[in-house]
């Protein structure tokens, strides 16, 4: 699995000042590899969450291209690249948005039967029990803590078993107990499983569980 972003970038409009545009995310090359971690540390406002969600398809850039396995993502009609990003990616929103009606086993299988595919219910279930939430398994997420739906969030694009995982702020709101457990589960995708990830995060610890480090400042991607 190859992601590669050629001349990427993200332009938004000033409503004032004398330029009409600014660059939220200046052009850039940038390889997402299967098999590694990369981590990308920035201040907030840096462009950090611009990126993944042009990376990840979910943001349409305003210069260059996003390729996997050389498929250009943005040429793709809406229906394509969604089907595409069902099949191929998880995602990990800042924030860890879940269905508060639904159970968390529930909203670990949604991605799933949205699009009629094989309910992952043997992956979902090894996923409660490594993110340490299997006793939770049928309780609502409305009942759930912030950092319980975290980690519902994360067991949801992991039991889909995608090729790529993007993971915005995943450890924001985690003890270091359940940081380590969720830094650990990322690392061993990568480096037992073969996925591709690609963290955002303003945790320092994350650091010590990646294989390439970028930083983002002011819409500028550099690596460390």
């Amino acid at each position: 699995m190859n992601l590669n972003a050629e001349g990427l970038s993200k332009q938004y409009p000033r409503k004032t000042g004398t330029a009409n545009y600014f660059y939220a995310v200046n052009p850039l090359d940038l390889a997402v590899r299967s098999g590694e971690v990369a981590v990308l540390t920035g201040r907030s406002g840096s462009g950090k969450t611009t990126l993944l969600n042009m990376l990840a398809g979910l943001l349409r850039p305003s210069e260059g291209t996003v390729r996997l396995d050389g498929v250009d993502l943005y040429a793709l009609s809406d229906n394509d690249l969604s089907r595409l990003r069902s099949e191929k990616t998880g995602v990990v929103p800042q924030g860890g948005s879940v269905i508060d009606t639904l159970t968390v086993l529930e909203n670990i299988l949604l991605p799933a039967q949205l699009y009629g595919r094989a309910l992952p219910v043997d992956a979902a279930q090894q996923w409660l029990e490594r993110l340490g939430l299997a006793p939770l398994r049928d309780v609502r997420a409305a009942g759930l803590s912030g950092g319980e739906r975290r980690r519902v969030a994360i067991a949801r694009a992991l039991a889909q078993d995608p090729v790529l995982i993007f993971a915005d702020e995943p450890t924001g709101d985690l003890d270091d107990e359940n940081t380590r457990l969720v830094l650990s589960a990322f690392r061993a995708c990568a480096h037992e499983n073969g996925q591709a990830v690609f963290i955002v995060t303003h945790e320092s610890d994350a650091l010590q569980y990646a294989d390439r480090v970028y930083r983002m400042e002011s819409g500028q991607l550099s690596e460390a």
